[in-house]
């Protein structure tokens, strides 16, 4: 009775999860047709065109590495952008200035982030994001400040909605405004990477997967492989949303010719009890997905044949 209580607890956890997922889909893509509108758009459009503006106003963009991006340079930035703003509201027309009065603006470029000065006291981020070295979205944020002795806020930006954008502003904009701005393209990119790992395992082994649920950031994920000799569900949890691999596996496996066997024979009392994929669990921690899921695939014959072999009578 033990092992049909097991059985019964798991299946009740798995159509839970599902239903939940499912209602997480519906949602999914009555927001995407929300955040399609073309108010939304010309959000993203009006934003895009502004930071190319900027970007083909600058005398140059500098690449910085790790260590030239710091404190002291986002300083110096909002003490630019400050300086600009008071010096065009002294000045009244500024076409008359002679050009030598002009500071040289500049562009800085550190990695898939490119910091540029916006009109008004505005610095703008342009985060760009990738999979597989191909070009993804782009994102932008704009902070501003009131004075540059004060603190910066978010006024507008093409983060998606579901990222904690505002709770990051709230735990680090104010106190660490460098590692603020370096979280969210850290998010973004975990977000993308995520995202496209899961198209990819649809694309490629879509056939053979028979139900996949994901949350909106892709950091709860779960899909079912029925194969014939076995059934597999996996379960992935990225309690950190800057990972692109998960530290919560769960992948368990049912030996299909058994539960088909005792279905048909009506043995109830002597369901069989999934077993933990061990070598499963750790392809998917330290694997994409994709090179996970066809690890998990070649694999699963030799792994599921051991398995319900130990213990079972000669």
């Amino acid at each position: 009775m033990g092992e049909v209580n097991f059985m019964q607890e798991e299946d009740i956890r798995l159509e839970t999860t599902r239903a939940r997922f499912a209602n997480v889909v519906k949602r999914h893509a009555q927001l995407t047709e929300r955040l399609s509108r073309d108010s939304d758009k010309m959000i993203y459009e009006r934003l895009q065109k502004e930071f190319e503006d900027a970007r083909a106003s600058q005398s140059q963009e500098i690449n910085l590495d790790s260590e030239q991006w710091n404190d002291g340079l986002l300083a110096t930035i909002r003490e630019q952008v400050h300086m600009e703003a008071d010096r065009k509201a002294t000045s009244g027309d500024t076409n008359n200035i002679p050009t030598s009065h002009f500071q040289e603006k500049v562009t800085y470029r550190v990695g898939n982030k490119v910091i540029c000065c916006l009109e008004g006291t505005r610095i703008g981020i342009l985060y760009e994001t990738s999979f597989a070295g191909e070009p993804c979205e782009l994102y932008h944020c704009v902070l501003e400040s009131k004075s540059f002795l004060e603190k910066m806020t978010v006024i507008e930006h093409t983060i998606p909605f579901f990222l904690p954008l505002r709770e990051v502003e709230n735990d680090l904009l104010s106190s660490n405004a460098m590692r603020f701005i370096d979280h969210i393209g850290e998010l973004l990119h975990a977000y993308v990477d995520r995202r496209e790992q899961v198209r990819l395992v649809k694309e490629l082994y879509g056939n053979q997967i028979g139900e996949l649920y994901h949350s909106l950031p892709y950091h709860m994920i779960e899909f079912a492989l029925d194969d014939s000799d076995c059934k597999v569900t996996i379960s992935l949890r990225y309690p950190d949303l800057v990972s692109v691999l998960p530290t919560r596996v769960k992948v368990l496996v049912w030996p299909m010719h058994r539960l088909k066997k005792n279905h048909t024979s009506g043995a109830m009392g002597s369901q069989p009890i999934p077993a933990r994929l061990s070598y499963a669990e750790d392809a998917l921690r330290t694997m994409s997905l994709p090179e996970a899921y066809a690890e998990i695939v070649l694999n699963l014959p030799q792994a599921s044949q051991q398995t319900f072999q130990v213990g079972s009578p000669s």
